[in-house]
């Protein structure tokens, strides 16, 4: 099996040691007063383009904004793939094991096992990113959406407060979720607390890890909240810095992971009326459907709007897409300043991102279930000490790599079990590359490889083949696997990523015909 050393020597010998010398000499036993603190907010299903100051004028996200400015921004973050339709699943098993596609844990064919199955070390195997940071006296906290097993959030952290579910549907009074697929208005999916007709129509059920009499801690029972839930996690975590945090000598580690702006988009209506449908422009990669069946074309997420996709109803989604991401934006604003209060700021490292992008209506599609940019990136921000605010790095990057990351900026030991190198190398400056090619898989319809200029997508179900030159065509909208002149080019990539199948343990054959 593929080590974190293996990883490594794929993007470069030299980096590698690097990488591996720098993490091993900055775990020399840091002063307990000098250990930084880490906020990490993760949105659900946040396309890279998504933030106003960064790429995107239409969407009106002023903290966010403010964050890039304090902050590295990695332009270029992906999340490496999924073996389930529930590609947030598998992100997220990635990104709490530090390990690759094929290595991370699960049982079975499909994802969900990692969710509902009762996991123990034996079958886990491997350390958990949060369960580093509680070893080594931190003060580790969780609430929000986490879509993995209560035995690994109960590994993993000291405290937790309203665990959320994966995704919550939306009923209408008379029971009904029918309208929260193929609703033709804006107006049909708004949270309002003030709306009586509305209110407790869309209620959170969450959980806690509460504690015994004899100091054991477990998960409690599940129960509901009249509240949306980018307001309930943000007054969690803010709660827990007034408390916890405050009161402790201790350093501590937060995981604020909020289900926005996941489907049912519930915004409250100030944030819908910010974006008429009517006043969205129009996708420069629309079309009515997907050219072919990309593998899972009928599922649950390309059912969120009807065949064929029509302007008009992309314009709703996206209209709703917006307005939940400037609620949260809103959110992470009280929580941001919350930090600055608490006094602890200075010495915190922030960190934002999702666990994949979504499609919203380019290319026919609605999810994240496809290799296109859109999908398969996601915004990555890392602002906190020493670190040079405003600052873009273009290399390509994985989400996953938060793990070895943090463990360098932590001073602590790297776990060998971890495959996704650290990115402190590029955070400081040192280093310009971690990778020459990026790897993308969904289960076994879908195989990508992309450099800095070409995406090569092989789907071996259908026979298809897709190559694009990033560069000259971002949106990509022009295949050029089948003119001649790129022939060269296509066999290479896709030895290339033959290569890296090879490498990453991905057991699924290829051939292209």
């Amino acid at each position: 099996m593929n080590t974190r050393k293996t990883l490594l020597s794929i993007a470069g010998g030299g980096l590698a040691l690097n990488l591996l010398a720098g993490g091993a000499a900055m775990a020399a036993n840091p002063k307990k007063t000098e250990r930084p603190n880490f906020l990490f907010v993760f949105t659900d299903d946040q396309t890279y383009e998504s933030i106003h100051a960064l790429n995107n004028s239409e969407v009106h996200t002023p903290n966010l904004d403010k964050l890039s400015k304090q902050g590295v921004v990695f332009t270029h973050c992906f999340n490496q793939g999924s073996w389930s339709g529930a590609v947030c699943v598998a992100s997220r098993t990635m990104l709490i094991t530090g390990q690759t596609l094929y290595h991370a844990p699960r049982n079975g064919k499909h994802l969900v096992s990692w969710a509902k199955t009762k996991l123990t070390d034996d079958n886990v195997g491997c350390k958990l990113w949060p369960e580093v940071f509680t070893e080594a006296g931190y003060n580790t906290f969780l609430t929000g959406k986490w879509h993995n097993s209560d035995y690994a959030a109960l590994k993993g952290f000291k405290y937790a407060k309203s665990i959320g579910w994966g995704m919550y549907e939306t009923f209408d009074k008379n029971g009904s979720k029918d309208f929260a697929y193929g609703r033709p208005t804006a107006t049909h999916n708004i949270w309002s607390p003030t709306d009586k007709s509305l209110k407790g129509h869309w209620s959170p059920i969450v959980k806690d890890i509460i504690y015994n009499e004899s100091g054991e801690k477990k998960i409690g029972a599940t129960y509901t909240v009249q509240q949306h839930t980018s307001e309930l996690y943000t007054d969690n975590a803010i709660s827990f810095l007034q408390t916890t945090a405050k009161d402790s000598d201790d350093p501590f580690f937060m995981y604020v992971a909020y289900n926005a702006p996941h489907d049912p988009r519930q915004a409250p209506k100030k944030y819908v009326d910010m974006y008429p449908p009517e006043k969205i422009a129009p996708l420069e990669n629309f079309l009515p459907e997907h050219p072919f069946d990309q593998g899972d074309h009928l599922v649950r997420d390309e059912k969120l709007a009807p065949f064929p996709r029509t302007v008009d109803q992309v314009n709703v989604h996206r209209s709703e897409y917006y307005a939940i991401i400037s609620h949260f934006d809103y959110e992470l604003g009280r929580l941001m300043q919350a930090l600055e209060k608490s006094g602890k700021a200075d010495n915190t490292y922030i960190i934002f991102s999702a666990d994949h992008g979504l499609a919203v209506g380019q290319h026919g599609l609605m999810g994240k279930q496809n290799q296109y940019d859109h999908s398969v990136r996601m915004p990555l921000i890392i602002a906190g000490p020493g670190l040079k605010g405003g600052r873009h790095v273009d290399a390509m990057v994985y989400l996953q790599s938060m793990f070895a990351t943090t463990c360098d900026l932590a001073g602590l030991e790297t776990p060998e079990s971890v495959d996704f190198p650290s990115l402190n190398g590029l955070l400081e400056g040192k280093e310009d590359k971690v990778y020459d090619a990026i790897y993308g898989g969904y289960l076994n319809y879908q195989r990508m490889v992309r450099t800095d200029q070409y995406k090569l997508i092989y789907y071996p179900h259908v026979k298809k083949t897709q190559l694009f030159d990033i560069k000259a065509d971002p949106k990509e909208m022009n295949n050029l696997a089948d003119e001649k002149k790129y022939k060269k080019i296509k066999k290479q990539l896709f030895e290339k990523l033959q290569q890296m199948q090879k490498d990453l343990d991905d057991p699924f054959e290829l051939s292209l015909n």
